[in-house]
């Protein structure tokens, strides 16, 4: 494989510490990298130096001659005078980027919903990270290098860019670098990860969950000090081999050495005891909404929403920007009051939720860490069963990664990442027993999401999660919903069946539109008879699919509400389900015959 780009003996060194001390490293044609480590470790610094804006201090990079280098920054850089169109293809006339395949492709993948002549100013965090990765992958660079690409993007948005990057070059082609904390895409797009610590770049075969084992393997062999950080990355893995089989399946994951690695390694979560002690915190009864609807402005959001939440459920919610995520939290949480049905909470509910905003910290930004938590109680205790830990204040801030000098520091001069730790912890030193998260995963590098997910695998409550980030809503919850045209429903499937539900959803509205569009003219070929019939058995499929869809929503929620145990009763309904889910494609596969036609 041909060298693309080089590094040679690089040293960065700012004025507090030394970043990078002497290292060299290349990218040849074919690489898939992601780039890992904690936050502040220089990830970003590296990315700068490999395409050349940022000087190191000493040592050198360098790029073969004719490479094309192009950089997603981790900050928005659009200019705000102009528009989505200006931005992406600049001032190409439209024959002539409509005619490019790969436009088109990156057009409709990431800007369906967003106006082509929109200005930028006013756009969304999400739309405005949409449009510049638009403009940087509708050119046709050698080498990508892309820094939180995922941030603000949803689920099917992150999805789409995986399956584009996977398909973008050959495979003996082009070259990738991604700094990212998502890892399922880190593990969906990489070949090779490269671990960023203690001023070097150590480099590991495989995506991230392959790096994984080999860590695991590393800080045993070497049996160093990081014993903790080696426990929480052989749960990890134990939950990669158990919990997600697809992924430990690729060529670089040695299965028999995980095999043996985690053969002592408990289950991450003892769902029994949690369960039995949320049911002590909270009763049986926690928050029932009972055909609850809301609207707004006579539009409405949610519409005859039955969901009955149970202790200790740990839930996953997911739907597109806009759908009513925060509307249904709203209803759980008490800060949203349905327009039709009713919300029914238990009496001793206590709900907490961690915002995207850091609001809970305004108080004590001029305090040190260790003083914050000390004025709520002396000591806390996580855990169930024989494993309850008793843990003083700075034992918990330890745990979440904080040093013995940061606990001194006042909340103000803290980083990003470790506002959003201590926050977490303050919402649950709060001792609420239904914990809602909001998007938890901003602002932290991959070592803490695995500290929080540790956290809360011994937290005893109900906990009800919204995030774009695939690999800890599959981690920490043990079910999903999605809210689909105003509605809940149940994911046996997970994030795969949303994903199959949002792209036959797409595909419907896509042949709804074109059906519409072709009504206003007649059908050449078809006599008046003929489309006459052909209208009808439209009109009978629509009636037949819109059924048949109830007929889903009700499986769904009687496989969820049957008995678990009776595993011939499950597997009857499923294959039921099964049976109407066939009869739909089906359909849809014939309206879509007729639409062409009508």
């Amino acid at each position: 494989m041909a060298h693309l780009l080089g590094a040679e003996a690089l040293q960065l060194e700012f004025p507090t510490r030394i970043i990078f001390d002497s290292v060299s490293l290349g990218i040849d044609e074919g690489d898939r990298i992601g780039v890992v480590g904690r936050n502040g470790d220089g990830k970003s610094s590296l990315l700068a130096m490999l395409a050349g804006r940022l000087e190191p201090d000493a040592g050198r990079v360098t790029v073969r001659r004719g490479v094309r280098v192009g950089v997603l920054d981790q900050g928005d850089t659009l200019d705000d005078a102009d528009t989505v169109a200006s931005a992406v293809v600049g001032d190409l006339a439209e024959h002539v980027w409509a005619g490019d395949p790969r436009v088109r492709d990156v057009t409709a993948g990431l800007l369906g919903e967003i106006d082509w002549d929109a200005p930028i100013a006013g756009l969304s965090g999400g739309q405005r990270r949409r449009v510049a990765l638009a403009r940087l992958l509708v050119g046709d660079d050698d080498v990508l290098m892309l820094d939180e690409p995922t941030n603000h993007l949803d689920v099917e948005a992150i999805a789409w860019l995986a399956e584009h990057l996977k398909r973008r070059w050959a495979p003996a082609s082009g070259a990738l670098l991604v700094v990212t904390h998502d890892r399922w895409f880190l593990d969906e797009v990489s070949t090779k990860t490269w671990e960023v610590h203690d001023r070097i770049v150590e480099p590991f075969d495989g995506g991230y969950a392959a790096y994984i084992l080999q860590r695991v393997e590393r800080d045993r062999m070497a049996a160093s000090s990081e014993a903790k950080r080696q426990n929480l990355a052989r749960k990890e893995l134990a939950w990669l081999r158990r919990g997600a089989p697809a992924r430990t399946a690729k060529p670089q994951f040695r299965i028999d050495a995980a095999n043996a690695l985690i053969a002592d390694v408990p289950e991450i979560r003892d769902p029994v005891a949690l369960r039995s002690l949320a049911v002590a915190r909270l009763g049986k009864d926690v928050v029932d909404l009972l055909d609850a609807s809301v609207s707004y402005d006579d539009r409405p959001v949610l519409t005859d929403i039955e969901w009955r939440i149970a202790p200790g459920e740990r839930t996953g919610i997911l739907g597109v920007n806009g759908a009513g995520k925060s509307t249904l939290l709203g209803l759980v949480a008490g800060t949203v009051q349905p327009t039709g049905g009713r919300v029914k909470r238990g009496t001793t509910v206590k709900v907490a939720t961690l915002t995207q905003r850091l609001d809970e910290l305004e108080q004590h930004l001029n305090s040190p860490v260790r003083v914050v938590l000390e004025r709520l109680r002396t000591t806390y205790s996580f855990g169930t069963g024989s494993k309850v830990q008793e843990l003083t204040p700075g034992q918990l801030l330890e745990r979440m990664g904080f040093t013995s000098a940061q606990l001194s520091t006042p909340v103000k001069d803290l980083s990003g990442g470790q506002k959003r730790r201590l926050q977490l912890l303050l919402v649950l030193l709060d001792q609420p027993n239904v914990l809602i998260l909001d998007e938890p995963t901003n602002d932290l590098d991959t070592d803490m999401l695995a500290a929080i997910e540790d956290l809360l695998d011994s937290w005893p409550g109900t906990l009800l999660v919204v995030s774009h980030d695939r690999y800890f809503i599959e981690r920490v919850t043990d079910q999903q919903y999605a809210i689909l045209d105003g509605r809940l429903r149940h994911l046996p499937g997970g994030v795969d069946e949303y994903l199959r539900l949002r792209h036959r959803q797409e595909e419907k509205r896509d042949a709804a539109a074109s059906a519409t569009a072709a009504a206003a003219t007649p059908a050449p070929g078809l006599s008046g008879a003929d489309l006459r019939a052909a209208q009808k058995e439209v009109s009978a499929i629509e009636r037949r699919l819109t059924k048949l869809t109830a007929l889903i929503d009700a499986a769904h929620i009687a496989i969820a509400e049957h008995d678990q145990n009776d595993y011939a009763g499950v597997a009857a309904q499923s294959a039921k389900l099964q049976d109407l889910e066939s009869e739909v494609a089906q359909l849809e596969e014939r309206w879509l015959e007729l639409s062409d036609l009508v």
